[in-house]
């Protein structure tokens, strides 16, 4: 048995996404990162950087347990578990995976992510942040849509790196984007979209986030956003 620790973000839903696509059963162990969960010592041990997804499967290839952090380094965990499936085995191909793969890591997540906290969740609103990452994020999705038009998905076949770039751009308005002002792209997230694996992984925990998704303030906000981490642990 696989366990997911998990709550409804663009980085949990990547996994849940790829696990369907997978068909592997798997157990939701819910953390509620705006309740401080993040922090607790035993997700810590499997999570060091207090971060969802986390993945523990218990009877890994080797025979033994097998605890992963970061979201893309479980997908391709999991991708080669299942006989390289959505990550080819053959060197060229598995690579342009793996770098479209990175490029969600190190610039789609971080960025979007920063144009969602300056443009939604900030305490007071910053000018000049906003103004950098909306732009960041219109650079980014320039690359997408520009990539898009070459092929018909980011490493030419469906693989990890559609499911990981995907649920960072279902809010692209919270980014100061409109997907129909790109049409390769869009075309690619209609297609993604439309897949009934991606529709079930989305529905993860989708009634609990919908009940905790009023902006956070507060002590929620302190929590959610890193001010109480440490006295938290």
């Amino acid at each position: 048995m696989l366990d997911l620790y998990f709550w409804a973000t663009p980085n949990g839903y990547k996994i849940t996404i790829l696990l369907e696509e997978l068909g592997l059963a798997y157990n939701v162990v819910p953390i509620h990162i705006g309740k401080g969960e993040r922090f607790n010592p035993d997700f810590l041990k499997i999570s060091p950087n207090n971060k969802i997804p986390a993945l523990v499967d218990h009877q890994a290839p080797d025979g033994r347990p097998l605890a992963l952090f970061e979201s893309g380094a479980i997908m391709m965990y999991l991708a080669e578990k299942c006989g390289w499936r959505f990550m080819p085995a053959d060197l060229r191909r598995r690579y342009d995976v793996i770098q479209w793969l990175m490029f969600q890591m190190g610039g789609v997540g971080p960025m979007l992510g920063q144009a969602h906290h300056f443009r939604r969740y900030a305490k007071e609103q910053i000018p000049y942040a906003i103004e950098r990452y909306t732009s960041e994020a219109m650079r980014l999705y320039r690359v997408l849509d520009t990539r898009l038009a070459q092929a018909e998905f980011l490493a030419g076949d469906y693989s990890i790196a559609d499911m990981a770039v995907y649920p960072w751009l279902r809010p692209h308005k919270w980014q100061g984007q409109d997907i129909a002002a790109w049409p390769n792209l869009q075309r690619w997230y209609n297609a993604v979209r439309a897949r009934p694996a991606v529709q079930r992984g989305l529905a993860v925990a989708h009634e609990r986030h919908e009940k905790n998704r009023k902006k956070p303030s507060g002590e929620s906000w302190d929590i959610l956003f890193g001010e109480q981490q440490f006295q938290a642990r």
